[in-house]
């Protein structure tokens, strides 16, 4: 890049300044229309009070502004990592493609030729820019070469960019699917609201309840084998909702038996969705594991791709078979019973007592699937289907089927099936009370904690505590001088909120283990 000579090597010294303002212009008007779009996409679901999506929204924004960061980084640094000198030997070992001889090597740098030599660039212009400003490379002396090429550091950028991009795209895709498929739902709550629950409640026996037929199994071989099955053809029917649903509400919110699960079930799967979107840094570092096993020879991402394949399918299992332990749990407590049918949701019916850990594995899943989408289609695009890094076709097309079933699976049935039986557990979610009332929980919840601290009563002192009294108590006002009591109970502890009319101003809290 001497002196400007070479037009493919211009630096912007040497660059006509109206080339400098189109270029700057267009990447400008692409961010700002970027960024507007995602402004006017937050205002529309403000607008629908559509608060979790709008969180989702800022962290999708967030996982945005730490791609910039990172992109900033390799940039800013690309310089000093390329001074770091290594000796040659060390290149050698870890490689993701077997190393030809230098006789056959065709590089323009050889201070790169290690990269060079086995993924010839499709991007000349790339290539062209890269070349140029490697000129830093020279320092190194004989024997050594640079720890990584500007060349890998760009290649690894636009990795980076494309894998969190597919994992927000396919999480946001995988999401739609479910909800797509929960649409029936929405039919069966206004059908089961419609229902008379006046009339005579009848004795039934156990066993012939549809909901116990269908989901009870005596051995329990044959429970695992058929909820295995289950996920895979109808894997909640309208006993089921309808079971869940009355089993819900009886020990989460039984002072409201119009409660509408649904929407309570919707508005939790969007909060969730939140966590599902975002890289956690667990993520990142297993991204960082997986770029340390692509050796070659070993076809790590082959077998890595079972994990998510298999998992996919025996949490799908777990999900099913816990609606079954709750059909087997009324089987061995009642033989006959009067009226309608409920279930007891627990901890207990979880891995580890944790309803949470099934949200930790689809997001796991989701992501591992995104870095496999992502990493194929990072290949074909720098490289080509046949280059070595991208491996044998006997390895790629199975990892691509596995894919396909992954993301086709997870938004049919495991979501659906997780936005429904996660609630079966002995808490419930801030998502109960309706979107408006976060902040004011949040905010009568601290002052609560603080209160508790200091040994106090908590005090109302604003608008929060008679904004909750009026969510809770379904927007009923108090009469007389009758109180009101609301239930809420959270695993083994339960809250009681008693509100005296003669002291509107005071919530006491108790907490009894």
């Amino acid at each position: 890049m001497a002196g400007g000579g070479g037009q493919e090597g211009a630096s912007l010294e040497f660059t006509p300044t109206w080339i400098i303002a189109i270029v700057c212009a267009v990447i400008i008007f692409i961010s700002l229309f970027f960024e507007r779009f995602l402004h006017y996409v937050g205002k529309a679901l403000k607008h629908k009070k559509n608060f979790a999506l709008f969180e989702a929204l800022l962290k999708v924004k967030e996982e945005l502004m730490l791609l910039g960061f990172i992109s900033i980084l390799l940039s800013v640094f690309q310089g000093a990592i390329q001074r770091i000198c290594i000796e040659d030997s060390v290149m050698l070992h870890g490689l993701p493609c077997k190393r030809e001889s230098s006789a056959d090597s065709v590089s323009h740098l050889s201070s790169i030729r290690h990269y060079e030599t086995n993924f010839p660039l499709h991007f000349t212009g790339m290539r062209a820019l890269l070349a140029s400003g490697s000129k830093g490379s020279g320092h190194c002396k004989n024997g050594k070469v640079p720890l990584l090429s500007l060349e890998a550091i760009h290649q690894l950028h636009i990795f980076i960019f494309v894998l969190a991009l597919t994992h927000v795209v396919l999480s946001l895709i995988t999401v739609v699917l479910g909800i797509t498929q929960m649409r029936d739902w929405k039919n069966w709550e206004a059908k089961i609201q419609e229902q008379d629950d006046t009339a005579d409640k009848m004795v039934s026996h156990v066993r012939e309840l549809p909901f116990i037929k269908k989901r009870f199994k005596e051995n329990a071989i044959v429970g695992w084998l058929h909820s295995f099955g289950k996920q895979f053809y109808d894997p909640i029917t309208i006993d089921d909702y309808r079971t869940m649903r009355l089993g819900f509400i009886m020990m989460h919110c039984s002072w409201n038996p119009e409660f509408n699960f649904y929407k309570y079930m919707i508005r939790a799967l969007e909060t969730d969705f939140k966590k599902v979107v975002g890289i956690s840094w667990y993520l990142w570092a297993l991204v960082i594991v997986f770029l340390l096993l692509n050796v070659n020879g070993w076809h790590a991402y082959f077998w890595i791709s079972f994990v998510p394949f298999m998992l996919l399918f025996v949490l799908g299992a777990k999900l099913e078979h816990i609606i079954s332990d709750l059909a087997k749990k009324v089987v061995d407590q009642h033989h006959a019973i009067i009226g309608n049918l409920v279930v007891i949701p627990s901890d207990d019916l979880f891995w580890f007592k944790s309803p949470k850990l099934v949200l930790f594995f689809i997001h796991y899943i989701l992501f591992q699937n995104a870095f496999e989408i992502a990493y194929f289609f990072w290949i074909l695009t720098i490289y080509s289907f046949d280059s070595c890094i991208m491996g044998k076709a006997a390895y790629i097309i199975p990892r691509l089927i596995f894919s396909v079933i992954i993301q086709a699976v997870c938004g049919y049935s495991t979501l659906p099936l997780y936005a429904i039986v996660s609630h079966m557990g002995s808490r419930f979610k801030k998502a109960i009370l309706p979107d408006h009332m976060h902040e004011s929980f949040e905010q009568w919840l601290a002052i609560a904690r603080n209160n508790k601290m200091k040994g106090k009563k908590a005090t109302n002192e604003g608008t929060a505590g008679d904004k909750l009294r009026g969510a809770l108590n379904g927007n009923k006002t108090t009469n007389g001088g009758d109180e009101t009591h609301v239930v809420a109970q959270s695993g083994v502890e339960m809250q009681e909120i008693q509100l005296e009319p003669e002291q509107e101003t005071e919530i006491e809290i108790g907490i009894h283990k």
